[in-house]
Protein backbone atom coordinates (compact mmCIF):
# COMPACT_ATOMS: atom_id res chain seq x y z
CA UNK A 1 0.00 0.00 0.00
CA UNK A 2 1.33 3.74 -1.32
CA UNK A 3 0.32 6.58 0.26
CA UNK A 4 0.60 10.37 -0.92
CA UNK A 5 0.44 12.65 1.75
CA UNK A 6 0.36 16.09 -0.10
CA UNK A 7 0.52 19.61 0.00
CA UNK A 8 0.97 19.42 3.62
CA UNK A 9 3.60 21.55 5.91
CA UNK A 10 6.24 19.46 7.04
CA UNK A 11 6.81 20.52 10.67
CA UNK A 12 9.98 18.57 12.64
CA UNK A 13 11.68 19.60 15.71
CA UNK A 14 14.47 20.86 13.16
CA UNK A 15 12.41 22.54 11.09
CA UNK A 16 9.21 23.06 8.53
CA UNK A 17 8.97 23.21 5.02
CA UNK A 18 6.09 22.41 2.26
CA UNK A 19 6.30 19.39 1.11
CA UNK A 20 4.81 15.68 -0.54
CA UNK A 21 5.42 12.21 1.92
CA UNK A 22 5.17 9.33 -0.06
CA UNK A 23 4.44 5.88 2.34
CA UNK A 24 5.16 2.61 1.24
CA UNK A 25 4.02 -0.36 3.55
CA UNK A 26 4.62 0.88 6.76
CA UNK A 27 7.55 3.29 6.22
CA UNK A 28 8.26 6.35 4.50
CA UNK A 29 9.92 5.65 1.18
CA UNK A 30 9.91 9.71 -0.07
CA UNK A 31 9.95 12.93 0.95
CA UNK A 32 10.10 16.07 -1.75
CA UNK A 33 7.88 19.01 -3.55
CA UNK A 34 5.19 18.15 -6.40
CA UNK A 35 6.06 14.20 -6.08
CA UNK A 36 2.68 13.74 -7.95
CA UNK A 37 3.87 16.06 -11.02
CA UNK A 38 7.34 14.10 -10.94
CA UNK A 39 5.44 10.70 -11.86
CA UNK A 40 4.52 9.54 -8.39
CA UNK A 41 1.75 7.12 -8.01
CA UNK A 42 -0.27 5.63 -5.09
CA UNK A 43 -2.81 3.80 -4.31
CA UNK A 44 -4.33 6.81 -2.22
CA UNK A 45 -3.87 10.17 -2.16
CA UNK A 46 -4.56 12.52 1.06
CA UNK A 47 -4.66 16.22 0.73
CA UNK A 48 -2.80 17.69 3.45
CA UNK A 49 -3.69 21.40 2.22
CA UNK A 50 -3.29 24.27 4.98
CA UNK A 51 -2.29 21.96 7.66
CA UNK A 52 0.66 20.44 9.79
CA UNK A 53 2.30 17.17 8.71
CA UNK A 54 3.69 16.14 11.88
CA UNK A 55 5.46 12.94 13.05
CA UNK A 56 3.33 10.78 15.37
CA UNK A 57 3.43 12.59 19.46
CA UNK A 58 5.21 9.42 21.47
CA UNK A 59 3.54 9.55 25.06
CA UNK A 60 6.85 7.77 27.45
CA UNK A 61 4.47 8.02 30.81
CA UNK A 62 1.32 6.24 30.66
CA UNK A 63 -0.46 3.61 33.12
CA UNK A 64 -2.98 1.48 31.67
CA UNK A 65 -4.94 -0.64 33.82
CA UNK A 66 -2.74 0.51 36.79
CA UNK A 67 -3.78 -1.39 39.81
CA UNK A 68 -3.58 1.63 42.56
CA UNK A 69 -5.42 1.71 46.13
CA UNK A 70 -7.93 -1.17 45.66
CA UNK A 71 -8.65 -0.24 42.08
CA UNK A 72 -7.59 -0.21 39.02
CA UNK A 73 -6.53 3.23 36.15
CA UNK A 74 -10.13 2.17 33.89
CA UNK A 75 -8.16 2.38 30.32
CA UNK A 76 -7.27 -1.06 28.87
CA UNK A 77 -4.43 -1.22 26.33
CA UNK A 78 -6.90 -1.17 23.68
CA UNK A 79 -8.70 2.18 24.48
CA UNK A 80 -6.17 3.62 25.80
CA UNK A 81 -4.21 3.64 23.23
CA UNK A 82 -7.24 3.77 20.77
CA UNK A 83 -8.08 7.21 22.63
CA UNK A 84 -4.22 8.23 21.96
CA UNK A 85 -4.17 8.05 18.34
CA UNK A 86 -7.37 10.40 18.70
CA UNK A 87 -5.33 12.93 19.99
CA UNK A 88 -2.54 11.96 17.67
CA UNK A 89 -0.41 10.06 19.82
CA UNK A 90 0.91 6.92 18.09
CA UNK A 91 3.63 5.68 20.35
CA UNK A 92 3.18 4.93 24.10
CA UNK A 93 5.63 3.77 26.61
CA UNK A 94 3.79 2.12 29.67
CA UNK A 95 5.29 1.07 33.10
CA UNK A 96 5.03 -2.81 33.70
CA UNK A 97 4.75 -2.76 37.66
CA UNK A 98 7.33 -5.55 39.93
CA UNK A 99 5.24 -6.33 42.91
CA UNK A 100 6.82 -6.30 46.14
CA UNK A 101 8.57 -9.73 46.68
CA UNK A 102 7.97 -10.81 43.01
CA UNK A 103 10.58 -10.46 40.43
CA UNK A 104 10.94 -7.93 37.45
CA UNK A 105 9.95 -10.51 35.35
CA UNK A 106 6.86 -11.68 36.61
CA UNK A 107 5.72 -8.01 36.42
CA UNK A 108 6.93 -7.63 32.47
CA UNK A 109 5.00 -10.91 31.75
CA UNK A 110 1.79 -9.08 33.25
CA UNK A 111 2.60 -6.52 30.88
CA UNK A 112 3.35 -7.82 27.83
CA UNK A 113 -0.01 -10.12 29.08
CA UNK A 114 -2.23 -6.80 29.05
CA UNK A 115 -1.05 -5.50 25.76
CA UNK A 116 -0.28 -7.66 22.97
CA UNK A 117 -2.85 -8.32 20.83
CA UNK A 118 -5.07 -5.28 22.58
CA UNK A 119 -3.04 -2.28 21.69
CA UNK A 120 -4.15 -0.32 18.54
CA UNK A 121 -0.82 1.59 18.12
CA UNK A 122 2.79 0.70 19.32
CA UNK A 123 3.95 0.64 22.42
CA UNK A 124 6.88 -0.12 24.45
CA UNK A 125 7.62 -0.59 28.47
CA UNK A 126 9.41 1.06 31.56
CA UNK A 127 10.07 -1.29 34.48
CA UNK A 128 8.98 -0.32 38.02
CA UNK A 129 11.00 -1.62 40.38
CA UNK A 130 9.38 -2.24 44.18
CA UNK A 131 12.33 -4.06 45.08
CA UNK A 132 15.80 -3.34 44.70
CA UNK A 133 18.31 -6.54 45.62
CA UNK A 134 20.77 -8.94 44.06
CA UNK A 135 18.47 -10.73 41.80
CA UNK A 136 16.17 -8.03 40.30
CA UNK A 137 19.69 -5.72 40.17
CA UNK A 138 20.66 -8.85 37.73
CA UNK A 139 17.10 -9.13 36.22
CA UNK A 140 17.93 -5.33 35.72
CA UNK A 141 20.74 -6.52 32.76
CA UNK A 142 18.28 -8.96 30.95
CA UNK A 143 15.50 -6.31 30.60
CA UNK A 144 17.76 -4.09 29.03
CA UNK A 145 18.67 -6.50 26.33
CA UNK A 146 15.30 -7.25 26.02
CA UNK A 147 14.66 -3.93 24.82
CA UNK A 148 13.03 -2.11 28.22
CA UNK A 149 16.00 0.06 29.59
CA UNK A 150 14.59 1.93 31.74
CA UNK A 151 13.77 1.40 35.32
CA UNK A 152 11.38 3.46 37.74
CA UNK A 153 12.15 4.29 41.41
CA UNK A 154 10.17 6.36 43.78
CA UNK A 155 10.99 8.56 47.14
CA UNK A 156 7.62 8.74 47.77
CA UNK A 157 4.39 6.06 48.51
CA UNK A 158 6.43 4.77 51.74
CA UNK A 159 5.20 0.61 52.25
CA UNK A 160 4.18 0.35 48.13
CA UNK A 161 7.11 1.60 45.60
CA UNK A 162 9.61 3.91 48.21
CA UNK A 163 12.88 2.62 48.31
CA UNK A 164 15.36 4.24 50.44
CA UNK A 165 18.92 6.38 49.13
CA UNK A 166 20.72 2.84 49.16
CA UNK A 167 18.46 1.28 47.23
CA UNK A 168 18.56 3.76 44.46
CA UNK A 169 22.08 4.13 44.30
CA UNK A 170 22.67 0.50 44.02
CA UNK A 171 19.98 0.60 41.20
CA UNK A 172 21.94 3.92 39.64
CA UNK A 173 24.97 1.75 39.76
CA UNK A 174 23.84 -1.11 37.84
CA UNK A 175 22.76 1.22 35.19
CA UNK A 176 26.47 2.55 34.82
CA UNK A 177 27.35 -1.15 33.91
CA UNK A 178 24.30 -2.15 31.31
CA UNK A 179 23.57 1.54 29.75
CA UNK A 180 20.11 1.62 31.31
CA UNK A 181 18.46 4.94 32.55
CA UNK A 182 16.80 5.15 36.44
CA UNK A 183 13.87 7.39 36.23
CA UNK A 184 12.75 8.73 39.39
CA UNK A 185 9.45 10.01 41.00
CA UNK A 186 11.13 12.59 43.51
CA UNK A 187 8.98 13.62 46.05
CA UNK A 188 9.51 12.83 50.08
CA UNK A 189 7.23 10.76 50.85
CA UNK A 190 8.16 10.11 54.31
CA UNK A 191 8.04 13.60 55.11
CA UNK A 192 4.68 13.91 52.97
CA UNK A 193 3.00 11.00 55.41
CA UNK A 194 3.48 12.84 58.16
CA UNK A 195 2.38 16.21 57.19
CA UNK A 196 -0.77 14.33 55.55
CA UNK A 197 -1.48 12.45 59.08
CA UNK A 198 -1.31 15.90 60.89
CA UNK A 199 -3.88 17.56 58.69
CA UNK A 200 -6.12 14.63 58.66
CA UNK A 201 -6.09 14.03 62.27
CA UNK A 202 -7.19 17.72 62.48
CA UNK A 203 -10.00 17.11 59.99
CA UNK A 204 -9.17 18.59 56.99
CA UNK A 205 -9.88 15.53 54.76
CA UNK A 206 -10.80 17.06 52.01
CA UNK A 207 -9.32 16.49 48.15
CA UNK A 208 -7.90 20.39 48.46
CA UNK A 209 -5.40 19.18 51.43
CA UNK A 210 -3.84 16.50 49.31
CA UNK A 211 -2.46 19.49 46.92
CA UNK A 212 -1.30 21.18 50.38
CA UNK A 213 0.57 18.75 52.23
CA UNK A 214 2.68 17.75 49.60
CA UNK A 215 4.95 20.65 49.71
CA UNK A 216 6.86 22.10 46.49
CA UNK A 217 10.24 21.89 48.96
CA UNK A 218 9.62 18.21 49.41
CA UNK A 219 9.54 17.34 45.68
CA UNK A 220 12.87 19.79 45.20
CA UNK A 221 14.62 18.51 47.99
CA UNK A 222 13.72 14.39 46.87
CA UNK A 223 14.87 16.26 43.32
CA UNK A 224 18.28 17.30 44.52
CA UNK A 225 18.74 14.26 46.43
CA UNK A 226 18.44 11.65 43.50
CA UNK A 227 20.40 13.97 41.42
CA UNK A 228 23.52 13.88 43.45
CA UNK A 229 23.10 10.27 43.56
CA UNK A 230 23.43 10.46 40.17
CA UNK A 231 26.40 12.59 39.96
CA UNK A 232 27.94 9.92 42.52
CA UNK A 233 26.94 7.09 40.50
CA UNK A 234 28.87 8.73 36.95
CA UNK A 235 25.19 7.97 35.53
CA UNK A 236 22.05 9.78 33.96
CA UNK A 237 18.99 10.43 36.05
CA UNK A 238 15.46 11.58 34.22
CA UNK A 239 12.82 13.10 36.43
CA UNK A 240 9.36 11.99 36.03
CA UNK A 241 6.51 14.61 36.53
CA UNK A 242 8.34 17.52 37.22
CA UNK A 243 5.54 19.68 39.06
CA UNK A 244 6.89 22.59 40.90
CA UNK A 245 9.54 25.53 40.71
CA UNK A 246 11.80 24.14 43.64
CA UNK A 247 12.55 20.49 41.67
CA UNK A 248 12.62 22.82 38.32
CA UNK A 249 15.24 24.82 39.98
CA UNK A 250 17.67 22.07 41.14
CA UNK A 251 17.05 20.64 37.59
CA UNK A 252 18.49 23.84 36.19
CA UNK A 253 21.13 23.92 38.41
CA UNK A 254 22.12 20.11 37.99
CA UNK A 255 22.27 20.75 34.36
CA UNK A 256 24.43 24.26 34.71
CA UNK A 257 26.84 22.33 36.57
CA UNK A 258 27.05 19.35 33.35
CA UNK A 259 25.31 16.77 35.31
CA UNK A 260 23.24 14.39 32.84
CA UNK A 261 20.25 15.55 34.47
CA UNK A 262 16.64 14.97 32.36
CA UNK A 263 13.32 15.95 33.18
CA UNK A 264 9.50 16.13 31.65
CA UNK A 265 6.82 17.90 32.89
CA UNK A 266 2.73 16.90 32.50
CA UNK A 267 -0.20 19.16 31.18
CA UNK A 268 -1.53 19.17 34.21
CA UNK A 269 1.16 21.40 35.63
CA UNK A 270 0.76 23.83 32.62
CA UNK A 271 -3.09 24.37 32.44
CA UNK A 272 -3.77 23.14 36.22
CA UNK A 273 -3.41 24.69 39.81
CA UNK A 274 -4.43 23.96 43.32
CA UNK A 275 -7.08 26.24 42.95
CA UNK A 276 -8.77 23.74 40.65
CA UNK A 277 -8.79 20.92 43.55
CA UNK A 278 -10.82 23.81 45.93
CA UNK A 279 -14.45 22.95 45.46
CA UNK A 280 -15.44 20.19 47.55
CA UNK A 281 -14.86 17.00 46.85
CA UNK A 282 -15.23 17.70 43.30
CA UNK A 283 -11.53 17.90 43.49
CA UNK A 284 -11.01 14.72 44.11
CA UNK A 285 -10.95 14.63 40.03
CA UNK A 286 -7.49 16.69 40.21
CA UNK A 287 -5.82 14.49 42.87
CA UNK A 288 -2.60 13.22 41.16
CA UNK A 289 0.89 12.72 42.72
CA UNK A 290 3.24 15.16 42.54
CA UNK A 291 0.06 17.35 42.92
CA UNK A 292 -1.43 20.31 41.09
CA UNK A 293 0.48 23.51 42.13
CA UNK A 294 -0.27 27.15 42.84
CA UNK A 295 -0.77 29.04 39.32
CA UNK A 296 2.51 30.53 39.66
CA UNK A 297 4.42 28.02 39.27
CA UNK A 298 3.32 27.36 36.00
CA UNK A 299 4.76 29.71 33.76
CA UNK A 300 8.21 28.70 35.22
CA UNK A 301 7.53 25.55 33.65
CA UNK A 302 6.64 26.63 30.31
CA UNK A 303 10.04 28.89 30.44
CA UNK A 304 11.74 25.45 31.27
CA UNK A 305 10.38 23.94 28.15
CA UNK A 306 11.32 26.96 25.98
CA UNK A 307 15.12 26.72 27.27
CA UNK A 308 15.35 22.98 27.43
CA UNK A 309 15.72 22.53 31.35
CA UNK A 310 12.63 20.31 30.30
CA UNK A 311 12.86 18.04 27.56
CA UNK A 312 9.85 16.03 27.47
CA UNK A 313 5.98 16.48 27.85
CA UNK A 314 4.51 13.22 28.66
CA UNK A 315 0.99 13.05 29.90
CA UNK A 316 1.46 10.31 33.17
CA UNK A 317 -2.30 9.09 31.86
CA UNK A 318 -3.95 6.89 34.96
CA UNK A 319 -7.69 7.18 34.50
CA UNK A 320 -10.21 6.74 37.72
CA UNK A 321 -13.75 7.23 37.58
CA UNK A 322 -14.83 9.97 39.41
CA UNK A 323 -17.60 7.48 40.30
CA UNK A 324 -16.95 4.47 41.85
CA UNK A 325 -12.82 4.94 42.33
CA UNK A 326 -12.17 8.21 43.29
CA UNK A 327 -15.03 8.13 45.66
CA UNK A 328 -12.77 5.76 47.88
CA UNK A 329 -11.46 9.23 49.37
CA UNK A 330 -14.72 10.65 49.85
CA UNK A 331 -13.28 10.89 53.14
CA UNK A 332 -10.13 10.92 53.37
CA UNK A 333 -7.55 12.18 50.83
CA UNK A 334 -5.37 10.12 51.54
CA UNK A 335 -7.62 7.24 49.71
CA UNK A 336 -8.25 8.78 46.62
CA UNK A 337 -6.74 7.23 43.74
CA UNK A 338 -3.96 9.23 42.69
CA UNK A 339 -3.91 9.83 38.58
CA UNK A 340 -6.02 12.30 35.81
CA UNK A 341 -6.78 10.95 32.42
CA UNK A 342 -5.09 13.39 29.41
CA UNK A 343 -3.49 11.15 26.95
CA UNK A 344 -5.77 12.26 24.31
CA UNK A 345 -5.96 16.14 25.31
CA UNK A 346 -1.70 16.58 25.11
CA UNK A 347 -1.23 17.12 21.40
CA UNK A 348 -3.98 19.93 21.13
CA UNK A 349 -3.50 21.11 24.81
CA UNK A 350 0.11 22.18 24.29
CA UNK A 351 -0.94 23.32 20.59
CA UNK A 352 -3.20 25.53 21.86
CA UNK A 353 -0.99 26.85 24.71
CA UNK A 354 2.03 26.59 23.23
CA UNK A 355 2.05 27.76 20.00
CA UNK A 356 -0.86 29.49 19.56
CA UNK A 357 -0.30 31.38 22.94
CA UNK A 358 3.06 32.26 21.66
CA UNK A 359 4.99 30.17 24.71
CA UNK A 360 6.29 27.43 21.94
CA UNK A 361 7.45 27.96 18.55
CA UNK A 362 6.01 25.11 16.32
CA UNK A 363 8.78 22.93 15.70
CA UNK A 364 9.36 23.04 19.96
CA UNK A 365 5.85 22.20 19.96
CA UNK A 366 7.27 18.57 18.05
CA UNK A 367 10.15 18.16 19.59
CA UNK A 368 8.93 17.96 23.49
CA UNK A 369 6.07 15.83 22.13
CA UNK A 370 8.04 13.51 19.84
CA UNK A 371 11.01 13.84 18.75
CA UNK A 372 12.52 14.57 22.47
CA UNK A 373 11.05 11.43 23.73
CA UNK A 374 12.03 9.23 20.59
CA UNK A 375 15.64 10.43 20.77
CA UNK A 376 15.74 9.81 24.90
CA UNK A 377 14.15 6.66 24.77
CA UNK A 378 15.37 4.83 22.25
CA UNK A 379 12.99 5.03 19.47
CA UNK A 380 14.77 7.67 17.29
CA UNK A 381 15.03 7.47 14.01
CA UNK A 382 12.11 5.10 13.74
CA UNK A 383 9.87 7.02 15.94
CA UNK A 384 9.75 10.69 15.81
CA UNK A 385 10.74 11.61 12.44
CA UNK A 386 9.69 12.40 8.72
CA UNK A 387 12.95 10.74 7.21
CA UNK A 388 13.59 7.84 4.49
CA UNK A 389 13.33 5.06 6.15
CA UNK A 390 11.65 6.27 9.40
CA UNK A 391 8.04 4.18 10.36
CA UNK A 392 5.01 6.08 8.79
CA UNK A 393 3.01 7.46 12.00
CA UNK A 394 2.25 10.49 10.60
CA UNK A 395 -0.50 13.23 11.88
CA UNK A 396 -2.34 15.66 9.43
CA UNK A 397 -2.57 18.15 11.87
CA UNK A 398 -5.31 21.48 11.30
CA UNK A 399 -3.61 24.14 13.46
CA UNK A 400 -6.83 26.48 12.68
CA UNK A 401 -9.72 23.94 14.15
CA UNK A 402 -11.19 25.00 17.30
CA UNK A 403 -13.04 22.55 19.44
CA UNK A 404 -14.09 21.73 23.12
CA UNK A 405 -12.82 19.27 25.05
CA UNK A 406 -15.25 17.39 27.32
CA UNK A 407 -16.23 13.76 28.40
CA UNK A 408 -18.69 14.01 26.28
CA UNK A 409 -16.92 13.10 23.48
CA UNK A 410 -13.27 12.22 24.29
CA UNK A 411 -12.65 8.94 23.77
CA UNK A 412 -10.88 7.56 27.01
CA UNK A 413 -12.15 5.11 29.26
CA UNK A 414 -12.73 7.81 31.71
CA UNK A 415 -16.30 9.68 33.27
CA UNK A 416 -15.09 12.66 33.31
CA UNK A 417 -12.40 15.45 32.06
CA UNK A 418 -10.18 17.91 33.61
CA UNK A 419 -10.44 19.98 30.86
CA UNK A 420 -14.10 20.36 30.76
CA UNK A 421 -15.51 23.33 28.95
CA UNK A 422 -12.31 24.23 27.68
CA UNK A 423 -11.59 25.63 24.32
CA UNK A 424 -8.82 24.81 22.25
CA UNK A 425 -7.50 25.34 18.78
CA UNK A 426 -5.76 22.80 16.76
CA UNK A 427 -6.93 19.27 16.17
CA UNK A 428 -5.31 15.81 14.35
CA UNK A 429 -7.14 15.08 10.83
CA UNK A 430 -6.09 11.69 9.71
CA UNK A 431 -3.17 9.84 11.82
CA UNK A 432 -1.23 7.11 10.22
CA UNK A 433 0.21 4.19 12.85
CA UNK A 434 3.46 2.48 10.35
CA UNK A 435 1.38 3.91 7.69
CA UNK A 436 -2.08 2.58 8.36
CA UNK A 437 -4.93 5.10 8.82
CA UNK A 438 -6.19 4.25 12.16
CA UNK A 439 -8.20 7.69 12.91
CA UNK A 440 -9.83 9.89 9.46
CA UNK A 441 -11.95 13.02 10.28
CA UNK A 442 -13.17 11.83 13.80
CA UNK A 443 -13.54 7.90 12.98
CA UNK A 444 -11.73 5.13 13.99
CA UNK A 445 -10.68 3.46 11.29
CA UNK A 446 -7.67 0.98 12.89
CA UNK A 447 -8.23 -2.47 14.76
CA UNK A 448 -7.46 -4.28 17.90
CA UNK A 449 -3.76 -5.73 17.92
CA UNK A 450 -2.53 -3.21 15.41
CA UNK A 451 0.15 -2.28 18.18
CA UNK A 452 3.35 -3.71 18.26
CA UNK A 453 5.78 -3.88 21.08
CA UNK A 454 9.01 -1.85 20.60
CA UNK A 455 11.69 -2.60 21.50
CA UNK A 456 14.16 -0.22 22.46
CA UNK A 457 17.86 0.13 22.49
CA UNK A 458 19.87 2.15 24.03
CA UNK A 459 20.33 6.12 24.12
CA UNK A 460 23.36 8.40 23.23
CA UNK A 461 21.46 11.42 23.85
CA UNK A 462 20.80 10.72 27.20
CA UNK A 463 24.93 10.49 27.80
CA UNK A 464 24.78 13.99 26.53
CA UNK A 465 24.30 17.21 28.36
Amino acid sequence: MRTLIANGIVVTAEGSSGADVLVDGEQIALIGRDLAATGVTADESIDARGKYLIPGAIDVHTHMELPFGGTFAKDTFETGTRAAAFGGTTTIVDFAVQSRGKSLREGLDAWHAKAEGNAVADYGFHMIMSDVNDETLAEMDTLVAEGVPDFKLFTAYPGVFFSDDGAIFRALQQTAKNGGLIMMHAENGLAIDIVAAQFADSGKTDPYYHGVVRYPIFEGEATNRVIRLAEAAGVPVYIVHLSARDALNEVRAARDRGAMTFAETCPQYLFLSLDDMGHGFEGAKFVCSPPLRPKDHQEELWSGLRKDDLQVVSTDHCPFDFHGQKDLGKDDFRKVPNGLPGVEDRVDLLHDGGVVAGRLTRERWVEVLSTAPARMFGLYPRKGAIAVGSDADLVVYDPGRKHTISAKTHHMNVDYSCYEGRAVQGGSDVVLSRGSVIVRDGEFTGRKGHGQFLKRGLSPALRQS
